[in-house]
């Protein structure tokens, strides 16, 4: 039978089986505060086209319909993102959307969205996806996928983990074993030994150089049952809260129960509230050109550079500029001489110039302007 809501066609070399009982979350919070100006609490950068005419989030969901049909993705939202999300998506059902009155963490969004989907298919596997993440390798990523979803319906909780290609102090890190969990055509599953937050440069260098350590592009695989077994033994609060919250899910008291407990649930991230401390996890090992596009140095590695390794978007006349990132989504032409390294960002109502090797710093300009109470330029 063909889905109600058919995915479009695969491109050559990847396999176009949906996969049954697979439900994609996508978790679609936070203001990308290191890419401000252009990224703001209103319209923060899952919801900015930075690589092609789609946003983030719509190219993660065009990922996920390769492997599941929209009617089993979920996107988690704030209020104030929920309209634009609808008007991004347009093939995603409305009562698809899972608004959470406040943020709270990825812990409770998808304790949430896993028992919304268990109510609709209880021998569902789900994975949930950053939607401000980007993936150059689409063969690679479904094949990752798919052998986390069957790696999943073992019973363990799993994880992709991204090949290193630098000694990256920002992410977090898997160490897996030499366990093998499972096989398939398309990867393989090993135990995880754990997980390891941010490490410092010479412990990142020391990991990568090991073989044995991968980025946590916070991709996680799941049985539904499995998943509400771990949240009930690690965090007893958020899997009563959840439950309240269902029980009253799509009756008139839905609005005004969800907000009262959600208020009292722990703020806490599916990496440290489970992951982290879950009896059976298993990693998949993948390469697929993944990037989280953090900050504006990050950005500017993943557009187009000219010959003098400048990344260029709008109008730039420049005289020995190199290694910079100018972006400008005004109207005016943006002049530079003599410039190396730099980041240089133009919009409408705010400008920012910074050392390149600082970007990461960009956050502390949003929060010194959260401080003046300058609620509009953030």
């Amino acid at each position: 039978m063909t889905p109600a809501n058919p995915s479009p066609p695969c491109p050559e070399g990847i396999e176009e089986t949906i996969i049954e009982h697979f439900w994609a979350v996508i978790p679609a919070g936070g203001s990308g505060t290191r890419l401000w100006p252009l990224s703001r609490s209103a319209r923060p950068k899952f919801l900015l086209p930075l690589l092609g005419k789609d946003s983030l989030l719509q190219q993660t969901f065009e990922r996920l319909t390769h492997l599941t049909v929209p009617s089993r993705i979920l996107v988690v939202c704030g209020p104030a993102h929920a309209a634009a999300i609808a008007r991004q998506l347009p093939d995603l059902p409305t009562e698809n959307i899972i608004v959470e009155p406040s943020p709270n963490g990825t812990g409770p969004a998808l304790a949430l969205a896993s028992a919304l989907i268990q109510r609709r298919d209880p021998r569902a596997v789900m994975g949930s996806f950053a939607a401000d993440h980007d993936v150059v390798s689409l063969e690679a990523f479904c094949g990752a996928v798919r052998t986390a979803v069957a790696t999943a319906e073992l019973g363990d909780l799993v994880t992709i983990g991204l090949t290193p290609t630098r000694a990256e102090t920002g992410y977090g890190y898997i160490e897996r074993t030499d366990d093998i969990r499972l096989e398939t055509p398309t990867g393989t599953a090993y135990r995880a030994a754990r997980f390891v937050e941010k490490p410092e440069q010479e412990r990142a260098e020391r990991y990568v150089a090991s073989g044995k350590f991968l980025w946590n592009a916070s991709m996680f695989f799941w049985r539904i049952d499995a998943l509400a077994s771990e949240i009930r033994r690690l965090q007893p609060e958020i899997s009563t809260g959840v439950r309240k919250i269902v029980s009253a899910w799509e009756s008139r008291e839905q609005e005004r129960i969800t907000a009262r407990v959600w208020a009292t649930l722990p703020n806490v991230t599916i990496d440290q509230g489970i992951m982290e401390k879950a009896s059976r996890v298993a990693v998949v090992p993948a390469e697929m050109g993944w990037s989280d596009v953090g900050d504006w140095h990050g950005l500017g590695e993943l557009i187009e550079q000219d010959d003098l390794g400048n990344s260029v978007r709008g109008d730039l006349v420049q005289i020995d500029t190199v290694n910079s990132v100018v972006w400008s989504e005004s109207r005016r032409m943006v002049a530079t001489v003599g410039l190396d390294n730099v980041i240089v960002v133009d919009t409408d109502d705010a400008l920012l110039v910074i050392d390149r090797s600082r970007s990461q710093d960009v956050r502390q300009i949003v929060d010194l302007l959260k401080e003046a109470m300058r609620a509009k330029l953030t």
